[in-house]
């Protein structure tokens, strides 16, 4: 049987070609029935459109590209917190990206690296893509950022360390969120709370330990700095201060981790040195990944709507609200809220 094109939908559908074409490419002026027409006509056929086809009569690529951290280990990004948080980034960009007709692109950018220039130049060159997604460090990487405008592609940042500055911004107030988990843990009575920062390459990991202080010192509550650790969001670190902090003459009743996968290194900690949790020691963590549902007990932890907000970042770029130059105002920014969730891993100290 010969492939299904474009003629054959409009003499199904009893329309233009051009008609077909916008209703494929997903433009404006359409009306309803007749769109749903199309449609009816292209599922009925099995047409699916030809992305090179669509791309060489346009000035559209129908490509949207995700930077991430290349400079991660594998290992890290075999871990649940590494890959959580790009599958989640995914789903809400593949779904959005489908429903309109474009692919998605997944592309990994070594910041760290004496060739971040040429790298992200070429990529930019190879496949034009109508828009870009920048996970963090690429939201506040200068090169990245001054490439992009270069090339006058639109793009949008998620979670960006710095909210001042370039382009629209999608993200959630991690310092809010922090504060409030430090509050939930103040308000069970907690006094003595052990934090773990995250990898501080990462304008987050600065934000929630921000968070922490802002809640104690509105408390009223003294910071020793011995229980302020340094993780880099893996098990292992987090197993290591977990350890130093339950090592001290006076140690913490609660240890609240700067990612879900940090809370288990220290639940992991707080077994070796026979303490049960919650009774003996809370444990709290970050992002609500499927892990924290998975652990025993399960983690309380803030839900960070990573779908929503790579869902509302490709929806801005499809439908041209990226491009902010063109209204001459300023960068859009759009705050997604989070959720404190609690479970069985947090509640009253002893005595």
């Amino acid at each position: 049987m010969a492939s299904v094109t474009i003629y054959d939908v409009a003499a199904r559908a009893a329309v233009s070609i051009k008609t077909v074409s916008r209703v494929m490419n997903n433009e404006p002026n359409v009306r309803p029935q007749m769109r749903e027409r199309v449609l009816e006509a292209a599922g009925a056929l099995g047409y699916a459109p030809n992305l090179s086809a669509r791309s060489l009569a346009g000035s559209r690529s129908f490509v949207i590209a995700v930077f991430v951290d290349a400079s991660l280990t594998l290992d890290h990004w075999r871990s649940e917190r590494g890959s959580d948080y790009l599958q989640r980034i995914q789903l809400g960009a593949t779904v959005e990206t489908r429903a309109a007709g474009y692919h998605l692109l997944v592309e990994l950018v070594d910041h760290d690296g004496p060739r971040v220039r040429q790298e992200v130049g070429a990529l930019l060159a190879a496949l034009k893509p109508d828009g870009v997604i920048l996970t963090p460090p690429s939201c506040d990487n200068e090169v990245v950022l001054e490439l992009l405008d270069k090339a006058g592609t639109p793009y949008v940042r998620l979670g960006p360390e710095k909210p001042e500055g370039r382009g629209p911004r999608v993200h959630m107030d991690d310092v809010a969120a922090a504060r409030e988990m430090t509050d939930h843990l103040i308000g069970l009575g907690h006094r003595r709370i052990g934090f773990i920062t995250g990898d501080q390459r990462y304008g987050a990991s600065q934000a929630r330990l921000e968070g922490y202080v802002a809640a104690m010192q509105a408390r009223g509550l003294e910071i020793d700095q011995a229980w302020i650790r340094p993780g880099d969001f893996t098990f292992e670190s987090a197993h290591t201060a977990a350890a130093a902090l339950l090592a001290l003459d006076e140690r913490p009743t609660a240890i609240f981790a700067s990612s879900d996968e940090m809370a288990l290194g220290a639940l992991a900690a707080a077994a070796e040195a026979e303490l049960s949790c919650p009774g003996d020691l809370s444990v709290a963590g970050f992002d609500d990944s499927p892990v924290s549902r998975l652990s025993r007990p399960q983690l309380t932890t803030i839900r960070q709507p990573l779908v929503e907000m790579s869902t509302l970042a490709t929806k801005m770029l499809i439908n041209g609200v990226a491009r902010n130059a063109e209204a001459g105002t300023r960068p859009r920014d759009e705050l997604i809220p989070f959720t404190l969730i609690h479970r069985a891993s947090t509640a009253s100290p002893k005595g």
